[in-house]
């Protein structure tokens, strides 16, 4: 089992971050490895919402689909991902928005564990650069929405 924590501070709300990683549809127009985005079971409970969402993945060497359960609690600015069925024994990440002064700290965790021994090795051996490049897209991604922070 692998578990990585990502932190950064951006000058985004947090409302504004969780809103952009909630919004797992779009994934596919900003996170280059994920070519697919099929989403269903969409149900809300008040500032809990929840959905199920099937990626297809592809790396040079990889071609996958995978699906989780995606839940998003509007009041605790959280977001929290469980494995449905896929290439993985193990796979949780959640995301945290805590507001920092004018910026907002993100807490990225990820817990994870292949069923393909092979597989587990390659991401753990990759997986600093694998989380912090993810974090790079969500970032650019809030900078094309959102613009730069004032200065």
């Amino acid at each position: 089992m692998h578990r990585h924590v990502v932190t950064r501070v951006l000058p985004y709300t947090p409302e504004q971050l969780f809103a952009l990683v909630g919004d797992v549809e779009a994934y596919p127009q900003f996170v280059p490895w994920i070519t697919a985005m099929r989403t269903w079971n969409a149900r809300e409970d008040g500032p809990v919402s929840t959905v199920d969402a099937e990626a297809q993945v592809g790396f040079s060497f990889l071609r996958e689909k995978f699906a989780t359960r995606v839940r998003r609690d509007a009041e605790h600015l959280t977001v929290d991902v469980s494995l449905l069925y896929g290439p993985f024994k193990r796979l949780a990440n959640q995301w945290r928005f805590v507001a920092q002064g004018d910026e907002t700290r993100i807490e990225f965790v990820i817990d994870f564990a292949f069923k393909s021994r092979m597989l587990d090795g390659l991401l753990a051996a990759n997986l600093d650069r694998a989380a912090d490049k993810l974090i790079a897209c969500f970032e650019s991604r809030a900078r094309a929405i959102h613009g730069t922070a004032p200065a």
